[in-house]
């Protein structure tokens, strides 16, 4: 490992006593919200869990996520900035409720949260200035870096996980010739493996989503939230089938499905409205995930795949979020003034 060579610059002018910036307030509210809905959802899961191992992941889980509220609720506090309501575990949350989920999906669930939490920390550290902000989210990314590997560990030490499929190492460096575009006429090449890994990546993330959508859609009360919950869940395996369908046209494997981790029971553990938030922002995150996806896409059969399922995935968002305005149950983030 190379060490950087320190940078000898003056103390630095900024200090706790800095407003917070718009990037900074964003961030920390984003930070906040999610946290606070993981903590319930996390309350739960430890009501319902038997593995030893998985419990301890989850309980390291919770304690993570409480600790990541403390000290935002700590920087706000100092800037006599209202505390988000965000989710409590007595009104949003009933850990009476029967299991839910088979514990193997815990970890499946925790992997996909802890890839939301570090795409919120590792957009917001470059736009972060304040010390103790940017004190907070170096170490929100680095707890969260090692939460991710004690997962991935027990994801591969349990035989829970496919890894991302083997391709042939290059014989020699080669140039990219006119058809590298071609997705639908004359000479189509086969996935290269940026192309591949996004594939698997949202393959993996939707597995796990469908699974929970699922479940959700099995308890919610509302009836318009279990139909938003079922269309979503049709939307999921839909979009599955295409991923999955290419990966296969080239022989690649891919990630199996984790419907058969929910459970029968139609007994709600959690209120309608935490569950319309999660599934919100878990679509949202799909988002950002098809972005990164194009970014790297060179073909333009794959490109209209992941159009297609952005045009759907923003409808089923934009749909979540006026029946939770409806509702009254969509907190309003931090805005510009309006002047």
């Amino acid at each position: 490992m190379i060490a950087l060579k320190p940078i000898n610059l003056s103390s630095p002018k900024t200090d706790i006593t800095e407003r917070l910036t718009s990037a900074e307030i964003a961030k920390l509210w984003a930070t906040y919200m999610g946290n606070s809905m993981a903590k319930c959802i996390l309350s739960y899961y430890l009501q319902h869990v038997e593995d030893e191992d998985i419990k301890t992941l989850l309980e390291n889980a919770y304690h993570l996520t409480m600790d990541f509220m403390k000290t935002t609720e700590e920087i706000f506090n100092q800037e006599n900035f209202p505390i988000p309501k965000g989710f409590d575990e007595k009104e949003d949350v009933n850990p009476g409720a029967p299991r839910l989920f088979e514990d193997q999906f815990y970890v499946h669930y925790l992997k996909y949260t802890a890839k939301a939490g570090m795409s919120i920390y590792n957009v917001g550290y470059p736009l972060v200035y304040r010390k103790d902000v940017k004190d907070f989210f170096r170490y929100c990314m680095e707890s969260t870096m090692d939460l991710m590997d004690q997962i991935k560990a027990i994801l591969m030490h349990k035989g829970f996980i496919m890894k991302p499929p083997l391709i042939p190492v290059p014989e020699k460096v080669k140039f990219i010739h006119k058809d590298f575009l071609n997705g639908f006429f004359g000479h189509v090449r086969p996935l290269h493996a940026l192309e591949i890994t996004h594939f698997y990546d949202n393959i993996e993330n939707n597995v796990t989503s469908k699974a929970l959508i699922m479940a959700f859609a099995q308890v919610a009360r509302d009836e318009q939230v279990r139909q938003l919950f079922e269309r979503g869940r049709d939307l999921t395996q839909t979009n599955l089938e295409r991923y999955m369908q290419k990966l296969h046209d080239e022989n690649l494997p891919s990630p199996p499905l984790l419907d058969h981790l929910v459970t029968n029971s139609t007994f709600s553990p959690f209120s309608d409205k935490i569950m319309l938030f999660h599934k919100a922002d878990m679509f949202s995150m799909k988002l950002r995930a098809f972005g990164n996806s194009v970014a790297v896409n060179g073909r333009h059969d794959v490109g209209l795949i992941y159009t297609r399922s952005f045009a759907k995935i923003s409808l089923f968002c934009e749909e979540a979020a006026k029946l939770m305005i409806e509702n009254g149950w969509m907190e309003q983030p931090p805005y510009a003034a309006e002047r």
